[in-house]
Parts: structure tokens; sequence; C-alpha cells
């Protein structure tokens, strides 16, 4: 029996001098890639994980790109609001200032505009408050007056009610004295033969006559007789 020897593997070609049927195999190139889609499988899910981590993290970037959208235009917009805020507030008050007229743009205008109706109003303040004062020290001296008044209308009910119970005891009452009547007016034309008693009332009497009033013997010759 012939003897191998211990190097025989390399009397033999190797594996690239093997001839090849239908041409020769493509040399290995570094720009040479293949592609393996699943052919394997999917044996440990890491393939679509990293998939999933990957439109996730699109997602992500997305997401974040819009919230930085929106927090520039919000901090735009808190910028933008003073100023808003200030024009409203100038239109607002040039509308106060001058109503049923187009509110004013210039704030100047609108400033000054407010100072002379401020001054304005302060003025009238004043002036009313002035006359508020008046009529308070008004309102005071008349509830004196009013007082003084009540006080002496007070004074003249007590020394009415004086005089009252003094004529009351100056004057008793009647009593059981008779009524006297009231003496008549004396006549214009009083007869000889009524004489006047104070106390009653004239009546006729005959007036005391001399004793030669009653002789007759003589009348032929003092009284004759008319022819």
């Amino acid at each position: 029996m012939e003897e191998i020897p211990g190097n025989w593997v390399f009397d033999y070609p190797l594996l690239e001098d093997i001839p090849v049927p239908g041409g020769r195999l493509p040399s290995l190139d570094s720009n040479f890639h293949v592609e393996f889609d699943n052919c394997f499988g999917n044996l440990d899910g890491t393939e679509s994980g990293s998939r999933k981590r990957m439109r996730l993290g699109a997602c992500g970037a997305s997401d974040s790109k819009a919230f930085k959208e929106k927090m520039r235009r919000d901090k735009l917009n808190d910028r933008q609001a003073p100023i808003l805020s200030h024009i409203y507030i100038f239109q607002e008050l040039s509308s106060i200032i001058e109503p049923g007229r187009p509110p004013k743009t210039d704030k100047v205008v609108i400033l000054n505009d407010a100072v002379n109706m401020v001054i304005q109003l302060r003025k009238e303040a004043q002036r009313l408050q002035e006359s508020c004062n008046k009529l308070q020290d008004n309102v005071k001296e008349l509830k004196a007056e009013k007082n003084e008044i009540r006080e002496e209308k007070t004074k003249l009910k007590a020394e009415k009610d004086k005089l009252e119970q003094q004529l009351k005891a100056l004057n008793p009452p009647p009593g059981f004295l008779p009524h006297i009547p009231p003496i008549p007016p004396p006549p214009q034309v009083i007869s000889s033969k009524m004489g006047p008693f104070v106390g009653y009332p004239p009546f006729p009497m005959w007036q005391l006559m001399p004793p030669t009033a009653f002789d007759t013997s003589e009348d032929q010759s003092l009284r004759p007789p008319v022819a």
C-alpha cells in the first residue's frame, strides 16, 4: 500500500481554481452588496422593533418641530399682545373722550385730550364739592333756626297757658247772683216826667212841683184864654 504524505492537501488546487459551470463567480469587490429581505425570517423581533423605533423617532421629530413652531407663535403673540392691548386701550380712551366720533390713532393727541378732560373734571368736581359744602352749611343753619323756632313756640305755648290760668283765677264763676240785663241806650228825647235811676231802666214818673203850681185861682189872669 502506497504511503500518503502528510502535506497532501497542498497538492490539490484551491477552491478558487475549481472551474464553475456557466462562468466564473463574481469577484469579491468591496462595492458589492447583498440584500437579505427576511431571508431567515423574523427570528428575534429586533428588526420590527427597530423599524417601530425609527417610525417613532420620525414622528417625534415632526411633533417636536410642530411644538417648536407653536411655541414660537405663542411667544410672538405674547410679544404682540401688549401692543395690541395698548392700541385697544387708546382707541377706547379716544371713543370715551369724544363719543360719536371715529377714534383717533395718534397717542400724543389722545393723551393730551385725556389730560385736558381730567383737569376739567377735577375743576368741576371741586366746584361741586364747594357747592355741596355750602348746601350743608345752609342745611345746618336751617336746622338751627328750626330748633330756635320750636323752642320759641314752646315758650309761647307755656306763656299762653299761664295767662289762661291767670284769667281763670281773676274771673270766678258767677255762682247764685241774678243775671243783670244790659242797660239799653237812652232815647234821644227824654220826657220831663221820666227820671233816670242808676241800675234800672228809665220809666215815666212825676217830678216834684212847688205848691204854687197847683193853685188855679189866678189862672184867668196869668193865663188868659186864647180868643
